[in-house]
């Protein structure tokens, strides 16, 4: 779609830069995974040396069906970006065909605090989620992993293979999901795609064969076991919604990993990975200090030792949004894409 102005964009007003508006269709066309990995291990790098800020964040919950809204607010200054997306979780949207998880992105110009930018979210969150998966495994896993284990096989899987292929040599994934429709499907993809694919039987057989696993399911309870870990394997735990009763892994798992956070603050407020082994006295929080950025500087130590389990805790950050949308934003304007909407 080229790039159009609404009725009201006429002649002066057009110096006042309205507000850009990109749908799905377009974020989705425009986000570039490798770009959109380097600009989150900025954004993280940023964060842990003072460049990025995010003030602490509250759920508000909504009346009727457990909805959530998530205001997540962020400023990523090597970056240029600053603004806000809205997430609402909704579990009940499952129910009604409807996604669970929905939200929009604006950007803001932090010179003038000038709206820049209104994007639909959902492209942004798979892909940078996706994104810092693959920066968590860059800096933490065994050097010449090769294996790559998904537990679900939706979105996030098809997504999290194009981030894994850019950091890692890649013979084989092994893959799992409830709906074997899900699972045929994303293997055939990654087939065609060039890479051997193993359909598991549960999420045992993936965790023991991984060298790299991903967890990407909204599971309430626990769908891998830290039994089943092997030495040296990294773990990106990133399914479980913003819920403290939400997770995938259970204690034994978390206890048995070194465990890095995207964000200590957001983590113990939102993370069941983190709140359920607390509450049970199994561990510290000491155990969840060490943050992604921090491995990244090298201000805190990631992956010690050849057989340490690693594992990357993802709850999802303001600054990884806006990392990505300031991306988005401006290849829309290079190359003339989107609907410029005048609200003055």
């Amino acid at each position: 779609m080229s790039l159009s102005s609404n009725r009201t964009l006429q002649g002066a007003q057009v110096n006042r830069k309205p507000l850009l508006v990109l749908d799905r269709a377009q974020v989705a066309g425009l986000l570039d995974m490798a770009q959109v990995i380097a600009a989150v291990e900025q954004a993280h790098t940023a964060l842990s040396t003072g460049a990025a800020r995010q003030p602490e964040r509250e759920a508000l919950s909504l009346p009727g069906d457990a909805s959530l809204l998530i205001p997540m607010a962020a400023a990523v200054d090597p970056l240029g970006g600053a603004g806000v997306k809205l997430l609402t979780d909704t579990p009940g949207n499952a129910e009604r065909g409807l996604p669970v998880q929905q939200s929009i992105i604006t950007l803001i110009d932090p010179e003038t605090g000038r709206y820049e930018a209104l994007l639909f979210g959902a492209p942004v969150t798979q892909v940078r989620t996706a994104a810092a998966s693959a920066v968590a495994t860059k800096h933490l896993a065994r050097p010449g992993a090769r294996t790559l284990g998904l537990i679900g096989a939706g979105a996030q899987a098809r997504t999290h293979l194009a981030a894994h292929a850019l950091v890692c040599d890649l013979d084989e994934v092994v893959v799992w999901s409830r709906s074997r429709a899900t699972v045929d499907a994303f293997a055939a993809h990654a087939r065609e795609a060039g890479f051997a694919v193993k359909v598991a039987d549960g999420p045992e057989q993936v965790a023991r064969e991984a060298d790299v696993l991903c967890t990407l399911t909204p599971s309430r309870e626990p769908l891998v076991r830290g039994a089943w870990f092997r030495p040296g394997l990294h773990v990106n735990a990133v399914g479980a919604p913003p819920r403290p009763d939400h997770r995938e892994i259970d204690t034994t798992g978390i206890v048995r990993s070194r465990v890095i956070v995207d964000s200590f603050p957001v983590a113990c407020g939102e993370s069941g990975e983190v709140l359920i082994p607390l509450a049970e006295g199994a561990i510290t929080e000491d155990h969840f200090r060490t943050e992604l950025g921090d491995v990244i500087t090298g201000r805190a130590v990631g992956r010690s030792a050849e057989d340490e389990v690693t594992l990357y805790n993802s709850v999802g950050l303001g600054i990884q949004d806006v990392a990505a949308a300031r991306l988005v934003v401006d290849a829309a304007r290079r190359q003339g894409i989107g609907t410029l909407v005048d609200l003055s």
